[in-house]
């Protein structure tokens, strides 16, 4: 039997940082349309550059889930495959997931093909992905509904906390009044933000300045649920000197197993903007 983790390209993780001989992990880019002009969230994709086109284009920007097809195609490469997508609050790529399981299982009944929706993005990617390949590689022959069931009750205790310190594509999109955006970025307030386990985004609050705002967030993440021994993956955007000084106090201050960090590409770059941060526990 042949195993494939797919992952739509909000998440973090690249296919080569995937070690194994038992799993494939394949990332089936979505599309990002600033002005005119659109870009392809894949390996080719220079995040500097995309910043500073958002940056510059005065209209909203926007984003595009990939096409039934492009999950098909992933779908068709092996026996198993279980692929994670970004909560279906923020994208219909979860829908096209299902459209493309679909019609490959029309022509291949014999596949087998699980879709989790995350309810999330970025980490817990991260985490799932990581926890399918021990799940596949620790059975000597794996129960595919069995580990789906797993990662299921998996992806249920996942926590995930962001800050943003850029409000620009906010305003654009018209989520943020222009007034307010402003002012919080000329007073230095990050706004600090949670996923609600539907995966909506729940506003938790504000904190003015680095340091009032990294205690919050370890605050938040001890308020959510007991972190002994919980990994975590915190992505960065273009802020890897914060990222770095968020590590050492969550090491510091709770009793998790580690920090590992991670680079936005363009879709986590284009939702948490420039210096913002993700974190999944």
């Amino acid at each position: 039997m042949t195993w494939n983790v797919i992952c739509d390209s909000s998440c973090d993780m690249r296919p080569p940082m995937l070690q194994s001989s038992r799993v494939g992990l394949e990332v089936v880019p979505l599309r990002i349309s600033i002005g005119e002009q659109e870009w392809i969230d894949d390996e080719n994709l220079d995040i500097p550059s995309l910043l500073e086109a958002m940056r510059q284009e005065k209209s909203a920007s926007s984003t595009a889930c990939p096409s039934p097809a492009a999950f098909a195609r992933a779908f068709e490469k092996a026996d198993c495959s279980i692929c994670f997508t970004i909560s279906s609050n923020l994208s219909g790529t979860y829908n096209a997931a299902v459209q493309g399981r679909s019609m490959v299982l029309d022509e291949y009944p014999e596949k087998k093909i699980c879709i989790i929706d995350t309810r999330s993005t970025a980490g817990a990617m991260v985490l799932l992905v990581r926890k399918a390949q021990a799940l596949i590689e620790g059975a000597a022959e794996p129960d595919f509904d069995a580990i789906c069931g797993e990662l299921r009750t998996y992806q249920a205790s996942l926590r995930t906390i962001f800050t943003l310190e850029n409000y620009d594509n906010l305003i654009k999109n018209g989520r943020m009044r222009p007034l307010v955006g402003n002012l919080l970025h000329t007073l230095g307030i990050h706004v600090i933000a949670d996923a609600t386990p539907q995966g909506t985004i729940h506003m938790a609050g504000k904190a003015k300045g680095e340091a009032k705002t990294f205690r919050n967030i370890v605050e938040l993440m001890r308020a959510s649920k007991d972190c002994t021994d919980a990994e975590v993956i915190l992505t960065h955007c273009e802020n890897l000197a914060g990222a770095m000084r968020l590590k050492e106090q969550i090491l510091a201050q709770l009793p998790v197993k580690d920090v590992t960090l991670f680079s936005c590409r363009g879709l986590t770059s284009f939702y948490a903007m420039k210096n913002g941060l993700i974190l999944v526990f």
